[in-house]
């Protein structure tokens, strides 16, 4: 069910709340299983991530993601999604953007991308 996805994405948040200075999340259910979620979560580092998913409970995929991480002055350090353009990637249609180009990627969550960016955080 949807609820429970929105639920456990905002428990995920609250797992990072030692980085994570405040939050936005905009969650809309369009049936009982398929919902849309957007959010910006901005850091302690001044840092910011934005991001929205399509999400259909009974598929194991997300329908529609991105998750785009900025620096405070807003330059991408990098971005993850399903956007579908470069086929020459071989995890096609996921990929990640990086300040390096383009490079393959599986399909994130949330959760995963937080602990990059904590990496990133409790590193710098």
């Amino acid at each position: 069910m949807i609820s429970k996805y929105f639920k456990k994405i905002d428990n995920t948040l609250e797992k990072f709340n030692h980085i994570v200075e405040d939050y936005i999340v905009n969650k809309q259910s369009l049936t009982q299983e398929k919902g849309a979620i957007e959010g910006e979560v901005f850091f302690n580092d001044s840092s910011q991530l934005d991001f929205n998913e399509v999400v259909n409970t009974n598929q194991k995929s997300k329908q529609k993601y991105s998750y785009h991480y900025m620096d405070k002055n807003k330059e991408l350090i990098f971005r993850y999604d399903n956007v579908q353009h470069h086929r020459e990637i071989k995890t096609f249609p996921h990929h990640k953007h990086t300040e390096n180009g383009i490079i393959e990627s599986s399909e994130p969550n949330l959760e995963k991308i937080l602990t990059e960016i904590e990496q990133k955080i409790l590193k710098d």
